[in-house]
């Protein structure tokens, strides 16, 4: 048996029907390691009363269960109940963007208190009219903030490339960490093969650079997460990548579209990617 072994989450956004407490519960009894909690108005909603008692709740009932956390940001119409993911670090509106920054500092704080390994967030899509240098300043500024913030409390900063956002390629992240000391990677893997990327390489390319690494299959040029075997995810490679670099992260199966069906994909998901971690390291030898 080998001794090392990469170590699985379940993102939160891919169960949002089921109660918090008894996610991470079934997370625990099926055999993951971890949970990627898209903190959200459904799970440990970060306006709420008390967000600091629960957030510290939470963590005691993690390390109890034996799990770790990263926590993703990433919630749809948490902010905005008409626009989907509004307002972001782009927006015109200062603001749009003080409100985003708040939502990002608190997320930090439920980092801190859970113990978590990482916060991930991501750029916004810039409005129509809004110039690409206006943009991009907003960003950088919008995630110094965030990183600062996430260094005062010990925590790690993660900015993932989104598709059609201002940071959408690995290549615009590297140019933003190049502003931004301390800005890590979170490289969804998936995304890699709607830009036309290669995700293996990637996550070589970029090993030193990684915060948090999310998994799924996806089909080349569709951004649309989907169970792991169903896309042209080549997930045996993805995950021989991780091993050789050595990645002790949590590497979160992001299937934001499964909720209905989560008791059974909770399950499935973690067995195709022993499986495939299994051929991973057969053919490393």
């Amino acid at each position: 048996m080998r001794d090392a072994r990469l170590r699985y989450a379940y993102n939160t956004n891919g169960a949002s029907n089921h109660r918090l407490d008894d996610l991470v519960e079934l997370l625990a009894e099926h055999g993951y390691d971890g949970v990627a909690l898209t903190i959200d108005h459904h799970h440990l909603d970060p306006f709420a009363p008390r967000l600091g008692a629960r957030a510290e709740a939470l963590g005691r009932r993690l390390r109890a269960l034996g799990l770790g956390a990263v926590v993703e940001t990433g919630a749809r119409f948490l902010l905005d109940p008409r626009r989907k993911h509004e307002p972001t670090l782009v927006t015109p509106d200062p603001a749009g963007r003080a409100l985003r920054l708040e939502f990002l500092r608190r997320a930090v704080d439920v980092a801190a208190a859970t113990g978590a390994e990482a916060v991930s967030f991501w750029a916004g899509i810039a409005h129509p009219g809004t110039g690409p240098g206006d943009a991009w300043a907003w960003l950088a500024e919008g995630a110094a903030e965030v990183v600062a913030y996430a260094e005062a409390q010990g925590q790690v900063a993660a900015l993932e490339p989104e598709p059609g956002m201002v940071v959408a390629t690995v290549a615009d992240w590297a140019r933003l960490a190049a502003e931004v000391p301390g800005l890590t990677l979170a490289l969804d893997t998936g995304h890699c093969l709607v830009d036309g990327g290669d995700p293996a390489a990637a996550l070589r390319e970029r090993a030193a650079a990684l915060g948090t690494v999310a998994v799924e299959d996806m089909r080349r040029g569709v951004h649309e997460h989907l169970p792991f075997g169903e896309g042209d995810m080549d997930l045996p490679g993805v995950l021989g990548a991780l091993l050789e670099i050595q990645f002790g992260g949590l590497v979160c199966a992001e299937l934001s579209r499964e909720s209905p069906r989560a008791h059974l994909m909770i399950p499935a998901a973690l067995r195709a990617l022993r499986h495939a971690e299994e051929i991973a390291a057969k053919a490393a030898g």
